[in-house]
């Protein structure tokens, strides 16, 4: 009998954490750059209020992990760092997922907007210094289902 209940309780906490990792919305994002290819987990923010608060009031953030937003149909956007205790860096891109600027090291708390000339689809945020790690420049590529493929 206590083999059969370890047995179940094991069984119960595999559920539960498999439930749990579901409902964690981390989902896989591959970035594509000319020295190849880096996969990251992301949070994807594709609600007003989901990209209102980012990553704001989180004290880190593991080493291949990120948020990123999802504007819907191109557009203007302007971030900022207001209640955001990481340095970050954003990429910006296009439909296809083309990256279309990259802009490192941004100022924790700051209220100085952060934004490009063309409109996006889409912001990536990654701790900061992971994009000179993974070696990401404009015309790189992230590759995620929010993103048209040709």
């Amino acid at each position: 009998m206590l083999r059969i209940l370890l047995a179940f309780s094991v069984v119960l906490g595999l559920a539960v954490a498999g439930d749990a990792a579901a409902k964690s919305g981390v989902e896989e994002l591959v970035v594509v750059t000319r020295g190849g290819r880096t996969v990251l987990e992301i949070e994807l923010a594709n609600t007003p209020a989901e990209r209102s608060k980012g990553l704001m009031f989180r004290d880190s953030m593991p080493q291949n992990h990120g948020m990123l937003f999802d504007f819907g149909a191109p557009r203007p956007v302007a971030m900022w760092m207001k209640n955001t205790k990481l340095p970050l860096d954003m990429v910006f891109a296009d439909t296809q997922g083309r990256v279309i600027a990259v802009r490192e090291n941004t100022v924790p708390y700051s209220t100085e907007t952060i934004e490009v000339d063309d409109p996006v689809k889409a912001v990536l945020e990654l701790n900061a210094g992971t994009a000179k790690r993974v070696g990401l420049a404009v015309g790189d590529r992230l590759v995620h289902s929010i993103f048209r493929t040709q």
